[in-house]
């Protein structure tokens, strides 16, 4: 018996790109990586990674804590682009 997946064509989609911008807001704010670290009480590595746009994968933890830090919401910081 074959297998539903068989004989299939899969494509690859551009489904786009999630960007993660603090920088702005951090300078808006004139609040440091180090500062920033220690008022969400996360390590400097992790606010490195959010304020370069390297993250990998969301923690929502942190996403609130940078959010009430910097007084913006996720979508002020999150961005899609297709």
């Amino acid at each position: 018996m074959k297998s539903p997946m068989e004989n299939e064509l899969f494509t690859i989609n551009n489904y786009g790109s999630v960007r993660i911008d603090i920088r702005r807001y951090m300078d808006d704010k004139g609040i440091t990586r180090n500062a920033l670290a220690r008022a969400c009480n996360t390590r400097f590595e992790v606010i490195n990674k959010w304020y370069n746009g390297y993250v990998e994968k969301i923690d929502a933890d942190v996403l609130a804590r940078i959010c009430y830090v910097l007084s913006c919401t996720p979508g002020d910081i999150i961005k899609y682009d297709l």
